[in-house]
């Protein structure tokens, strides 16, 4: 492959994405933090602080403005690298997708600033934000996908002007990235613009709450995918040029994310278990889909492992694990990543878990579900994202990566695993004790279950303090990249396909039969319970606000 360097232009469209994700994982990680201490007993919110109020920003900032800034701008930085400097029309809509996606963002974070935004992450009705909020989620969606047809626009150029040519990996793994946000969010572009605008204007009296719950998971569990498969190109692109292997087999890598593209948006249900008014059959079918997304994840992890020993053999190692000793475990851009992979074993089992009927019945609203999800989006896809943002922040920014950040940047990653071990361990096995998710600090009038989860929320607030402290180093860290590393040059790492690998077939590029599958896919799935949901609507709800 050809390297191409990214110019100016698509590196400040690319750093100022990375800007506001950093500030937002910083302001995310003070709400997450106060939380944990809120939770143990040992503060109390001053100054009118509402304990939902914070797990409101911390939801809304880390899972929706840190994820989504960082993946756009690396995504952005990717294409610029592969498929050469961004045309006028791609940057054109890259600019305007980032400044609807700020302006939202700016707008939102006020609103829960001034408690006017208080429902949760999720925004279940009938909880009623301010309609401002739900303008502003508007302006972060549509800007996103804005966004997106910049990616789309690249691509298309240059498959025009490489005819008949199998496109960069990386930029192919892009382009089905945003696909799946993409239709992913029209699910919450129809709640929010149908439903919950007219509803929190007074423009209607009562919304249908089934439906709209249905809406966000639609959205809800591929936004999981949409966090992940970034990682996912890390680990299948980015690593094995850092380890000096090749990528075990580019085919493989693309039939993974076809499958991802198919399977992860009509399973929305599967988080919907308990819901009433939901029939069981159309339930099963779900969690049927649920599982097929487990396929590609395996093809994944073998095709990472097989990497790692194919890479290690010529090297001298010998035995089932000798690969192990040779990979470069002291290189910050490689370690955190592998810890991220590592950790999302646990992870993904924890997720069979829960999609599964009968489990779930156990776990479902614990404090459970909130430790199996920062071990994927706060373990696995953060510590992916920090090891890119090692070497990906100089590269932009004409610098280099010096030994010493390696150093503290394997710190930074060791006092994360050893944080998220104390909080999302404690968070798993309170949670199989009965404590509830979504709740402040409160004893249930001294009722001794409840008295014998505290030493694990306990637990919880010292992950969190440590946590925070990793984010504090990381900041740190990436300032000195940003602004006080020596000039240089640093790489922009790219494997390329083993030479034995089979080549890519033409099918895998055939988009016109890829949407049309996951669109079959998911009208499959939804069309019969969605107009269930429509006729047979119970008589609504009004809103309610100011309930904490």
């Amino acid at each position: 492959m050809i390297e191409k360097a990214i110019s100016r232009q698509d590196a400040h469209l690319s750093l100022v994405h990375l800007v506001i994700a950093f500030v937002a994982l910083f302001l995310g990680a003070v709400a997450g933090l106060l939380q944990t201490l809120v939770r143990s007993g040992s503060i109390t919110l001053p100054a009118g602080i509402g304990y939902y109020q914070l797990l409101t920003a911390h939801g809304v900032l880390l899972g929706l403005v840190f994820t989504t800034f960082f993946i756009i701008g690396f995504l952005i930085a990717g294409l610029s690298k592969t498929t050469g400097t961004l045309t006028v029309k791609a940057r054109r809509l890259g600019w305007s997708g980032f400044l609807l996606m700020t302006a939202g963002t700016i707008l939102g974070v006020i609103l829960v600033l001034l408690n006017k935004a208080t429902v949760l992450y999720t925004f279940y009705a009938p909880l009623q934000a301010s309609p401002w909020f739900y303008v502003a989620l508007t302006l972060l969606v549509v800007g996103s996908w804005l966004s997106g047809f910049a990616i789309f626009q690249q691509y298309y150029h240059w498959k025009k002007e490489n005819k008949g040519e199998i496109s960069p990996l990386l930029s192919f793994m892009a382009v089905i990235t945003m696909l799946l946000w993409l239709i992913a969010t029209l699910g919450v572009a129809a709640s929010v613009l149908l439903q919950f605008i007219p509803w929190s204007f007074g423009w209607v009296d009562t919304i249908n709450i089934l439906l709209s719950r249905t809406l966000f998971w639609y959205f809800g569990h591929p936004l999981v995918y949409f966090w992940l498969l970034p990682a996912y190109i890390c680990w299948y692109v980015i690593i094995p040029k850092i380890i000096g292997g090749k990528i075990f087999s580019d085919a493989l890598a693309r039939l993974s994310f076809v499958m991802f593209l198919l399977f992860s948006i009509p399973v929305g249900f599967h988080h919907q278990l308990l819901e009433s008014g939901i029939s069981p059959f159309w339930k099963f079918l779900q969690v049927v889909l649920t599982f097929m997304v487990i396929i590609p994840s395996l093809m994944t992890a073998f095709s990472l492992f097989a990497t790692f020993e194919l890479t290690g053999r010529p090297k001298g190692a010998k035995g089932l694990f000798g690969w192990f000793k040779k990979l470069p475990w002291k290189d910050a851009r490689f370690f955190a990543p592998m810890v991220g992979m590592l950790i999302f074993i646990p992870a993904g089992a924890g997720g069979i878990i829960n999609a599964s009927n009968q489990m779930n019945q156990v776990v479902h609203n614990t404090l459970w579900v909130t430790g199996h999800f920062h071990l994927t989006v706060a373990s696995s896809v953060a510590l992916t994202f920090f090891g890119i943002s090692y070497w990906l922040i100089p590269h932009l920014t004409g610098r280099t990566l010096p030994k010493k950040v390696h150093l503290f940047g394997n710190i930074q990653t060791i006092l994360w695993a050893i944080g998220m071990f104390f909080m999302s361990g404690a968070m798993h096995v309170v949670g199989l004790f009965g404590a509830p998710r979504r709740t402040a600090y409160t004893t249930y009038g001294d009722h001794p279950d409840a008295v014998g989860w505290m030493s694990y929320k306990v637990a919880m607030a010292v992950g969190g303090s440590i946590l925070f402290i990793a984010i504090i180093l990381l900041l740190g860290l990436l300032s000195y990249l940003a602004f006080f590393a020596p000039k240089g040059s640093e790489e922009f790492p790219i494997g390329e396909a083993a030479a034995e690998s089979e080549k890519a077939p033409a099918l895998l590029e055939n988009w016109k039969l890829w949407i049309g599958v996951t669109v079959f896919l998911i009208l499959v799935a939804y069309t019969i319970p969605v107009i269930n949901m429509i006729e047979h609507a119970p008589p609504g709800s009004p809103g309610f606000n100011n309930l904490w």
